[in-house]
């Protein structure tokens, strides 16, 4: 039985690529079987019309206290999603909003409480890479990221996951990274706790224009997956 579906984006700055991403899931929303779904932006203190965009396209906004960056805006929406299960999707819905879908069915199937989407299960589902730099360095920062972590995702970058709610309840509020790693962090989490989680072949098209700076998180690129090793070995998320 489809059940609820809450749909959170993160943005910051997204007032030219949130019209056609919102209209997109409206359009998927009035084809599906959930019974009820809402869709919630989290304006994580955007200097343009992003807000007012979201809110005429009925979207439910929440609003940061700043510019907090994207693991402070997922926890924010997935805390206050209202749906039985919660989808965190980019705002250029690089991964098209019906791959919800294949997140769902997979859940369903193997009984999972989170489901990635993930470019590296099948690469043939990608159309448009990444510049070259960013899409070797996204995979080597797995291949570490694996080495340290001990998870076995092939993808935890991609923006694409969902998450059933009273597990998200557990997992978000021990979430302590808020840049570049908190992807890694929620699914460590996710494991230490006893969730359990699949990861997803997804179809995604890049698209230019990320307010994401790799610059900006090249620091966190070695050391994320290091804190939450240690905060996992010193027993700071039981």
């Amino acid at each position: 039985m489809r059940r609820s579906v809450s749909i959170i984006i993160p943005a910051y700055n997204e007032e030219k690529r949130l019209p056609a991403a919102l209209k997109e899931i409206h359009e998927y929303l009035a084809a599906a079987s959930w019974e009820f779904a809402e869709l919630v932006v989290v304006n994580d203190g955007s200097r343009d019309r992003t807000a007012e965009i979201a809110r005429a396209a009925g979207a439910r906004v929440i609003e940061n206290p700043g510019n907090r960056g994207k693991g402070y805006s997922v926890r924010h929406g997935v805390m206050e999603g209202r749906g039985e299960w919660l989808l965190v999707t980019d705002a250029d819905l690089s991964a098209p909003i019906a791959d919800l879908e294949l997140l769902w069915k997979a859940a369903q199937r193997y009984g999972a409480h989170v489901a990635i989407g993930s470019r590296a299960v099948d690469r043939s589902l990608v159309g448009r890479h990444q510049p070259f730099f960013r899409e070797a360095a996204g995979r080597a920062f797995n291949i570490l990221m694996r080495v340290v972590t001990g998870l076995p995702f092939r993808d935890t970058q991609c923006g694409f996951k969902l998450f059933e709610a009273r597990a998200a309840r557990e997992i978000f509020p021990r979430q302590r990274l808020e840049g570049f790693g908190f992807d890694v962090e929620v699914l460590f989490i996710a494991r230490q706790l006893g969730y359990r989680s699949v990861e997803v072949a997804v179809h995604w098209n890049d698209v230019p224009g990320t307010t994401v700076s790799l610059g900006r998180g090249a620091a966190a690129f070695l050391a994320d997956p290091v804190r939450v090793r240690w905060n996992g070995i010193r027993g700071r998320y039981r």
